[in-house]
């Protein structure tokens, strides 16, 4: 049996019967597998360069020294260490009555940091910066140039620190592991850890973080993770916190995540894609081998024998097909790399096999899936085909092969997305676009009867007539042109459209400096130098400190909650704010918003699953002594990216306009403007401006990267679409050859039946890409609105596109 289907599958092979399946077949696990060697290896990439803004793999955080232990079992299981002691202190420049004195976040550092990323320093205020992998030298700093500006030093001068002066020896322009935290606010002086104690400023009861950054193989810093977490759990360690990339940088995991849903996105559709056109390719098959089954049958074969043959042959050109393909997408990805030499700045991590053991899996799941019913369709053809051409009409068990293909084609998406609300969203999309597809498709042919014999030239009236007399082939055909247009549009032009509100959530423009401590009576003097400065319209909002000490009047604590997370936010004071408008980034996820009937709250709403709070639940905070209770009428959804001012409280004017308060706003600062900054805290010394600039900096960097990446694997996925186009028009082209010729021994002319043609793909092209575009536009919102977690609205376009798409390029063979 074995012999004689590859007898089979040599004959089909020379006789072009299985070129254009295996075409597909190729095409489908080569675009897969070349999606799947880039993502594996960029997504590896992209979580090592993210790690650079932790400066290490991962980083323990602690209000006093270690115990030795934890850095006897970072050393046990090989991993690199590096240790930084960070606090707030004054610096001074000068001597005597021409001193000045500046607060600065000072950090001490050990040899080798960071372990992940580089320090950028130069020896010009203005310069960019080279990476080192340097410290300071002993009895040097190197020194942030906002507080070198605001102190008149310079290169060379000198620094007191304590009780020990300190010459500035660089500059520093970008620090991976700057971060956001309040000390982080100040400007940065760094120094070496062996000349922290000659500056005299560590006592006992001083406020001192200590971090231990270790990185290693993912396999060793995760098993130690678990052992850190375990010990920090068991209650021994107090103080004591663990900081990864997920739990240290909300804005860039946010940014990274939206990244990996993009490139799964990318693998989704290609299966999508592979999938049609796989089961168009079977569909030709099986309608091209019904009188060679027939005549098996004849020929005294039994209906397993046959279904055996056509199984063993498919499993033949399924294995060729996905590995080929498989090794056709290995080398594209290595074309892809190559142009993006220039974006992926370092050497990407070495190639693994599972893209290609899920390359070769994914087209042997495709084929099973979409070319079994088909092939199963072949074991009922009756013997009395050889010599009426009639076909039984599909059975029960044979229906429900349909199924089984679908349950292996939603298993594949949520094998592809590697996330399983993307999976289900695509999936359910597919299922639901392909229904609706077909309702509205089935309604269009039944709703072209009336026109039927109406048309001014005969050969219209045929290409209905033709339309009508073949409604499955037609239904089908339109359905696969739709499905493959929709998703050649959300390829194009959808995509677009996500591309840009991706970059909007983080725009060039998006603030890079803060500043806090603006007392009320100088909120109007700091508005108007801001405008002068050239910052348009700034925001300015209130801040009332104050502690979360009761909800719905029980008394809470750190000891209330198990989450480490949750015990922190608890045991310090939030920054509270009162505004009567919803301010910019931020949308209300549920309840309504503030009104100054009562005393009302609006939480954000990943403080709100921390913490436990829901709507209507009454919030009690201590302010300065006094109690502020307020309810919960709001969630609000904020756009860490942004970078603007944000508030996980934010209550109305009532409760909270009496109570001692600052004023914080933010701004964008275009480069080379430090001395505006410089001459604004010159003229209020009260005040202290933050510089996030290189926070944005590795944001806009990464998501560059990541958008430059997806659009060239959209490029893969539109050659799958471009099969499936063909494919619907090519499943058709047997028939249409018949009938031509038919048509002009009936007396047709080329002429004829070349208009007819035209008109009838017309008809199903343009339904065809109405639905696409309709379905695109749908896919799109929600995608935009329940995956990527950004606003989005309808582009028309989508339409225009959707119908300059439709078949009408296509010639039938006409005789």
């Amino acid at each position: 049996m074995f012999t004689q289907s590859l007898r089979m599958t040599l004959r089909d092979w020379r006789a072009g019967e299985l070129r254009f399946l295996l075409i597909a077949l190729v095409v489908a696990v080569a675009a897969l597998s070349s999606v799947g060697f880039f993502v594996d290896r960029m997504r590896a990439g992209l979580n090592r360069d993210a790690h650079q803004v932790l400066g290490a793999d991962l980083v323990v955080i602690a209000d006093k020294p270690l115990d030795p232990s934890w850095r006897a079992e970072a050393q046990r299981r090989n991993l690199a260490q590096a240790e930084t002691r960070l606090f707030a202190s004054m610096a001074t420049a000068g001597q005597g009555e021409n001193s000045t004195s500046k607060l600065a976040s000072i950090k001490a550092v050990t040899s080798g940091y960071p372990l992940r990323g580089n320090l950028k320093t130069a020896v010009q205020a203005e310069a960019d910066g080279e990476e080192t992998r340097d410290i300071p030298a002993s009895g040097t700093v190197w020194a942030d140039p906002a507080l070198l500006s605001g102190l008149n030093a310079g290169i060379g001068d000198p620094l007191t620190l304590g009780d020990r002066a300190f010459t500035v020896a660089r500059i520093i322009t970008s620090e991976p592991d700057r971060g956001v935290s309040f000390v982080s606010f100040a400007p940065r002086v760094m120094l070496s850890m062996p000349d922290l104690e000659s500056t005299g400023l560590v006592q006992l009861g001083s406020r001192v973080t200590f971090r231990l950054l270790l990185s290693g193989k993912p396999a060793d810093v995760g098993a130690y993770q678990k052992w850190a977490q375990s010990r920090i759990d068991s209650g021994t360690f107090r103080g004591v916190r663990l900081e990864t990339l997920e739990s240290g940088r909300p804005e860039m995991r946010a940014t990274l995540d939206r990244g990996e849903l993009f490139l799964s996105l990318v693998s989704l559709l290609s299966a999508m894609l592979a999938a049609v056109a796989i089961a168009m390719a079977a569909r030709r098959f099986m309608l091209r081998h019904l009188d060679a089954c027939a005549m098996l049958r004849c020929l005294g074969m039994t209906q397993n024998e046959v279904t055996s043959l056509y199984l063993v042959e498919f499993l033949l050109i399924g294995l060729a097909g996905s590995v080929l393909g498989a090794l056709v997408g290995f080398g594209a990805h290595f074309v892809l790399l190559e142009g993006l030499g220039k974006l992926v700045m370092k050497e990407l991590p070495p190639v693994t096999a599972l893209p290609a053991l899920k390359g070769v899996a994914t087209g042997l799941l495709l084929l099973v899936g979409f070319a079994m019913p088909p092939i199963l369709q072949l074991r009922n053809v009756p013997h009395n085909r050889v010599i009426r051409r009639e076909r039984e009409a599909p059975r029960p068990l044979m229906l429900a092969t349909y199924g089984s293909g679908l349950l292996v084609f939603v298993g594949l998406l949520l094998w592809q997305a590697g996330d399983i609300k993307l999976g289900l969203l695509t999936a359910a999309g597919f299922l639901g676009g392909f229904a609706a597809f077909a309702l509205v498709g089935w309604l269009s042919l039944r709703s072209l009867r009336a026109l039927r014999g109406s048309l001014s030239k005969p050969d219209w009236n045929f290409a209905l007539t033709s339309l009508q007399r073949r409604p499955g082939a037609t239904l089908l055909q339109t359905i696969a042109l739709a499905t493959g247009l929709m998703a050649l549009l959300l390829l194009t032009v959808v995509r677009a459209d996500l591309m840009s509100a991706w970059r909007n959530a983080t725009p060039p423009d998006a603030p890079n400096h803060f500043m806090i401590n603006i007392q009320p009576d100088q909120r109007a003097d700091v508005e108007q130098r801001l405008r002068q400065g050239g910052i348009a319209d700034p925001l300015l909002y209130p801040m009332v400190r104050g502690r979360l000490i009761q909800v719905n009047g029980a008394t809470i604590g750190g000891e209330t909650f198990i989450e480490d997370r949750a015990k922190r936010l608890v045991e310090r004071e939030f920054n509270l704010s009162y505004m009567r408008d919803l301010p910019p980034q931020n949308q209300i996820t549920a309840g309504r918003w503030l009104n100054d009937k009562q005393p009302e709250a609006s939480v954000e709403e990943g403080l709100a699953n921390t913490l436990s709070l829901k709507l209507g639940d009454r919030l009690t905070f201590d302010v300065v002594g006094q109690q502020v209770e307020a309810t919960i009428t709001s969630l609000r959804k904020l756009e860490w990216g942004s970078m603007r001012v944000n508030f996980f409280v934010i209550m109305n004017p009532p409760a909270l306009q009496d109570m001692p308060q600052s004023w914080i706003t933010a701004f964008y600062l275009p480069k080379g403007q430090d001395r505006f900054v410089s001459d604004l805290t010159r003229d209020f010394p009260n005040l202290t401006v933050i510089d996030v600039g290189s926070i944005i900096a590795q944001l806009q960097a990464v998501l560059e990267q990541v958008v430059t990446a997806v659009e060239f694997l959209f490029l893969f996925t539109l050659a799958s679409g471009l099969l499936v186009l063909y494919a619907a028009l090519l499943g058709s082209q047997d028939e249409r050859i018949r009938e031509a010729g038919l048509l002009r021994a009936l007396g047709a002319t080329r002429k004829q039946l070349r208009q007819a043609q035209l008109f009838e793909f017309f008809v199903v092209g343009a339904l065809a890409g109405l639905m696409a575009a309709s379905g695109a536009a749908v896919v799109g919102w929600v995608l935009a609105r329940q995956v990527f977690d950004f606003p989005w609205t309808f582009n028309p376009s989508v339409w225009l596109a959707g119908l300059q798409r439709r078949s009408g390029g296509y010639r039938a063979p006409v005789l």
